[in-house]
């Protein structure tokens, strides 16, 4: 990461939304989003230029043209290096594992005992629960509605086509629940759909990265994991693990042993002569 990225990522939290609809955009498409003209910056955040003047301020930098250079130079250090590692060095199994590790130990502590307990009393009280998600993050949303399905009725995946989304919109409430995953880089049919849906009056839990989806302002209960628990590939298992933490937290909630035990009994039932 680049000494630009790791200041924008230090000042994200305390930056008032315009500026933080900025870094969004830059950090989505960086280096490339830095590098057109200030105007263009603004456009693509939906801000003014004198919002984009002031975050190059606040970074320390006396102009755009300052802050480009300094983009720049990062970016060729950063192409240097990764091609330096590339060469020298060979694949350390240990220190990979060490990396995915210290990332699942910062996502877990991401989530406090508070925002757990609501998270899960929304999860077992809601009328439906529908979970989303974007091209890999849509992983964990599957996992979550499959084994909240055994805990209660009314767990359901948010459809793929627009005709679908329409049609589950139609009767969504404020007795609904929408989970929401949402992942640099973030969706545009899941931040469609979410919208749509709390204009109906759904609830949302979003759990989305350090630098947060655009829908954060939606959430009744926003999940943050650090930026450092993304790693280089961004891992599916820290999206997973938050799940876990969710549904154990749900179970809790429930009383939910003679519907597993229903399903178990059906399970066996539906399953062809033989097979185990």
């Amino acid at each position: 990461m680049t000494a630009v990225e790791t200041r924008l990522g230090e000042l994200y939290a305390e930056l008032p939304s315009g500026e933080r609809a900025i870094v969004r955009v830059v950090l989505d498409d960086y280096p490339f989003a830095a590098l057109g003209s200030l105007r263009s910056l603004a456009e693509r955040a939906g801000v003014s230029p004198p919002t984009a003047s002031r975050l190059v301020s606040r970074l320390g930098f006396g102009s755009f043209a300052e802050f480009q250079a300094a983009v720049r130079a990062g970016a060729r250090e950063q192409d240097r290096s990764r091609l330096r590692e590339f060469v020298s060095q060979s694949p350390d199994t240990h220190q990979a594992a060490e990396t995915l590790r210290s990332g699942l130990d910062g996502a877990l502590a991401a989530v406090t005992e508070a925002v757990l307990a609501s998270a899960a009393e929304r999860l077992a009280k809601a009328g439906r629960v529908w979970g989303i998600g974007g091209p890999l993050s849509e992983l964990a949303a599957e996992y979550l509605i499959r084994q909240l399905a055994g805990l209660r009725p009314g767990a359901h995946r948010v459809p793929d086509t627009p005709s679908a989304r329409a049609r589950t919109l139609l009767d969504l409430g404020a007795a609904d629940l929408v989970v929401a995953y949402d992942f640099r880089r973030y969706a545009a049919d899941t931040t469609r759909f979410v919208r749509a849906a709390r204009e109906r009056g759904a609830q949302l839990v979003l759990i989305t990265d350090a630098w947060e989806s655009p829908l954060a302002d939606q959430a009744e209960i926003l999940i943050r994991l650090p930026h450092e628990a993304a790693g280089p590939i961004a891992p599916l298992t820290h999206q997973v693990a938050i799940t876990e933490l969710l549904l154990v937290a749900t179970s809790s909630r429930l009383d939910s042993l003679t519907r597993l035990a229903d399903l178990d009994a059906l399970t066996h039932a539906l399953q062809p002569s033989g097979s185990s």
